[in-house]
């Protein structure tokens, strides 16, 4: 969701023993009092207050204080100032991949130790280690997940026609002309901000080309030009070309208001698609209760492909080395730090070894196991991997090529063209 400040990439990118029973090995035996690690992450709000009792708990095992910085929107650019001024923090909690490697790249990083590389490997499916290496080293771990493949749906627009949660892309287009037939609009689609539809065509491509291409086209390693784009965008169009089955003003619809079209009274539409993080929306600006008016079900399988999830995170790092630091890498990597928060609510985590039963409702279990299981066919967020000027830039690049594919699902050729040509400009090839 924080898509909206992708864009200060382009400022960072000119500017230069495992935890076996839950707990982080030596917690709890070194005595770390008197020393302090700043820790900068973007979490504000109730956010920055759950994480701050994740960040007490390591205090109490180890004495160390935890100054937590929130850095919000503007995290990119608090962090390149810190490095730049020669006074970086001693942990961050970073949302976009890209900047993670600019950082190692720049020698602005520690390679995590060994007792956390192992953590990480032994908690976690291989992809999330790879997520986090830069050129064969280890520099951090996805702490915080969001589930980007879940569809939302009204309880009572689907009893109206029967319907049931669909498990094929096939069958989610039948159900939605039968929602269609009864006035409604079938789907929601918060097409006034570019990064909701850049997750569509992601969760579509991921099904319809598979892991590896995925890979490929994130690293603009095949085109946007390829067959593979293609059939997405085609899939794509047989839902955003039907005017009865997207609800009307899309372009001028913005993600919240996606949200309470569906569970808002009165509702003008019966599904919405985006991350876990709907369910905030909807419990904030809506009388309907999740799990029970307000349910999802998973972005359905297209041809016959196997389950998969696009998700997005924020991964911890370090841009410091000493005795503290490790020891709150070490903590972050283990079950035990997740659990605090996952207890609190608004939290997912990749990390296989926190109980389900952690999770605070059926809902959270759920969305937080979909991502646990879809192992090695986990994909993070492309347009997050992609350079700014591409993935992360309101008006422009990806987002306002899929817009301008929103209006006009029919010109699959033209749209492949401009995605292609704004790539490449993007990425340099």
């Amino acid at each position: 969701m924080r898509k909206q400040f992708i864009a200060l990439l382009a400022f960072a990118a000119v500017a230069g023993s495992a935890a076996c029973s839950g707990g982080a090995a030596g917690i709890g035996a070194e005595d770390l009092k008197g020393q302090t690690v700043e820790i900068v992450g973007p979490w504000t709000g109730d956010e920055q207050k759950n994480f701050e009792k994740v960040l007490a708990a390591f205090t109490s095992k180890t004495g160390a204080e935890v100054k937590y910085t929130p850095a919000g929107d503007e995290l990119p650019t608090v962090l390149q100032t810190r490095i730049s001024g020669g006074t970086p923090p001693g942990v961050a909690l970073i949302a976009q991949p890209g900047l993670v490697a600019q950082f190692a790249r720049a020698n602005a990083l520690k390679p995590v130790n060994a007792d956390v590389e192992k953590a990480v490997t032994k908690h976690n499916a291989a992809v999330w280690k790879q997520l986090g290496s830069v050129d064969g080293k280890l520099y951090g771990f996805t702490f915080k997940t969001a589930n980007k493949s879940a569809f939302w749906y009204s309880e009572k627009a689907f009893k109206q026609v029967g319907a049931t949660p669909p498990a094929t892309w096939d069958d989610l287009i039948k159900t939605s002309k039968a929602i269609a037939e009864t006035g409604l609009a079938a789907v929601s689609v918060g097409g006034a901000d570019g990064w909701t539809l850049t997750d569509w065509f992601e969760n579509v491509y991921l099904r319809t080309a598979g892991p590896e291409n995925y890979d490929k086209l994130a690293k603009h390693e095949i085109p946007w030009t390829d067959p593979s784009v293609r059939k997405a965008l085609e899939e794509l169009a047989k839902l955003w070309g039907d005017p009865t089955l997207v609800g009307g003003g899309a372009l001028q619809t913005e993600f919240p208001k996606s949200v309470i079209n569906v569970f808002g009274d009165p509702s003008t539409a019966a599904m919405v698609f985006e991350a876990d993080f709907v369910a905030s929306v909807i419990t904030t600006n809506t009388k309907a209760k999740v799990g029970q008016d307000a349910k999802f079900f998973p972005f359905p399988s297209v041809a016959g492909s196997k389950e998969a999830v696009v998700a997005g995170g924020d991964m911890a790092v370090q841009f410091k080395d000493d005795k503290a630091t490790t020891e709150l890498m070490k903590f972050l990597a283990s079950p035990e730090s997740g659990e605090i928060w996952a207890g609190l609510g608004g939290f997912l985590s990749p990390n296989k070894d926190i109980k389900e039963s952690a999770y605070p409702d059926d809902v959270t279990q759920d969305l937080a196991k979909r991502i646990v299981d879809a192992g090695d066919n986990v994909r993070f967020d492309m347009s997050d991997l992609a350079p700014a000027a591409f993935g992360g830039t309101k008006g422009a690049g990806e987002w306002k090529d899929l817009q301008d594919f929103l209006a006009d699902p029919k010109n699959v050729d033209g749209i492949m063209q401009r995605l292609e040509a704004n790539a490449a400009k993007a990425y340099g090839k």
